[in-house]
């Protein structure tokens, strides 16, 4: 039995393919750049090869995003969670603070 995930919905525009062909020209690797854009690598084979966009032209260099690589789907969830626990420590300690505990 065969099972598919439910598409993402992301799509690429004129705006996005100038910046992934800038982050290309800048020597980002299609994996990381794919990452950036939460697309599927082949999105970005697409664009780098010319089936689409290929009248986009690059963005400027100082239009792109940062090299990655990028936080991973899990390095991400972590973080986050870790960010909870930050913001729920600085709640409790205003709260101490202004004599609401």
């Amino acid at each position: 039995m065969k099972h598919r995930a439910q598409p993402s919905g992301v799509t690429l525009d004129e705006a996005d393919a100038a910046i992934v062909k800038g982050m290309l020209a800048r020597g980002d690797r299609q994996h990381d750049i794919a990452a950036w854009f939460g697309v599927n690598g082949g999105r970005i084979g697409e664009i780098a090869s010319g089936v689409r966009f290929d009248y986009v032209v690059a963005a400027a260099p100082d239009l792109l995003p940062p090299p990655g690589p990028y936080l991973s789907g899990r390095e991400t969830a972590t973080l986050m969670q870790a960010l909870t626990k930050a913001r729920q420590a600085l709640d409790h300690a205003e709260a101490f603070i202004t004599g609401q505990a």
